[in-house]
């Protein structure tokens, strides 16, 4: 049967798929990916920090707000020709997709300009481009997507109702206006969100739900493990059980079956088996390198290794459905 795509998801339903067992909903999550992903197919990005530190935003997640003490050195703009050395060797090391990211509320007209620069030289590598960048009006999407910005990565992180007990300092309309500049940019979205800060089912529920409404879904949607850092306002939290983060990555996939899944933040605290079974659950991109932004990531020989003992393939370019 084939499997519909739909924008018109009520919380109940997502919370029923999160409340079926836990075998039932892993079946139904790898069939649907069976039906519109390629299976034993991962798609590798490379997440580059191009400016850390200093930002003024309050996320309680973040080692890069300048209201924590973290221990984190802040780092000003990289040079274009270092950012392109960088994606050079990622590209090397077996990445499709370059990400850049940059700890800013939002870009000002100088960083502008050198964001244009990074973006052509990274595409002239023949790599796919994506950048994280903060909230944008709609001139600065329009001129990302001129310079041939492929992804803008921009998370929801939460459920509405969750959202202000995470960040004060933005509202979760931001998120979606910035979402919808760029769309009608003309970009691809990558946006998903992040598990274990505390919040409940319902609220994993519901930060799947906005995404899967949207009136197109997102081509990428990230799911984090929250990796708690100290000198942040959840550097105590509780780790999420692993099962309840594999739940999420299965009912992304059920309910934007199109959508690239990616396992991202968290992977350095997850076990082999752990990544297996996400895989297994319908996750079928990664972030590959030494770093996610400022915390550690499994290092690209284990990564091989891995997928080798698994046999799984690397996708050639952005992993893409097999029914459009």
């Amino acid at each position: 049967m084939h499997t519909s795509i739909r924008h018109d998801w009520h919380t109940e339903e997502v919370e029923a798929l999160f409340a079926l067992p836990f075998q039932e909903l892993i079946f139904q999550a790898q069939s649907v990916h069976r039906e519109y992903q390629t299976p034993n197919t991962i798609q590798m990005s490379t997440l580059l920090s191009v400016k850390t530190g200093a930002c003024p935003e309050d996320c309680a997640y973040c080692p890069q707000s300048i209201r924590y003490d973290t221990g984190l050195n802040n780092e000003a703009l990289m040079a274009v020709e270092d950012v392109r050395a960088r994606a050079q060797a990622a590209r090397e090391a077996g990445a499709t997709r370059f990400c850049m990211g940059a700890a800013w509320r939002s870009p000002k007209k100088r960083d502008m300009e050198v964001m244009v620069a990074m973006i052509s030289e990274v595409r002239i590598l023949g790599m796919e481009t994506c950048a994280t960048l903060g909230m944008l009006t709609r001139e600065q999407a329009q001129q990302l997507r001129a310079a041939g910005l492929d992804y803008y990565n921009h998370n929801i992180d939460t459920s509405p109702e969750f959202y202000e007990d995470i960040i004060s300092t933005r509202n979760f309309q931001d998120r979606l206006d910035t979402l919808d500049a760029v769309r009608e940019a003309g970009m691809n979205v990558c946006c998903g969100g992040i598990v274990g800060m505390g919040e409940t089912v319902r609220d994993r529920a519901r930060m799947l739900q906005v995404l899967a409404n949207l009136a197109q879904h997102p081509e990428s949607v990230p799911i984090n493990q929250l990796v708690p850092v100290p000198g942040t306002p959840l550097a105590n939290r509780a780790a999420i059980d692993p099962f309840d983060f594999i739940r999420t990555i299965a009912v992304a996939r059920l309910i934007m079956p199109l959508a690239a899944v990616r396992l991202s933040a968290g992977r350095e605290q997850m076990s082999d088996e752990l990544q297996a079974l996400a895989f297994l659950a319908g996750a079928n991109s990664i972030f590959y390198g030494e770093k996610l932004l400022t915390t550690g990531n499994p290092d690209v020989q284990h990564d091989r290794q891995l997928f080798s003992r698994l046999g799984i393939h690397t996708a050639a370019g952005g992993v893409g459905a097999l029914h459009t």
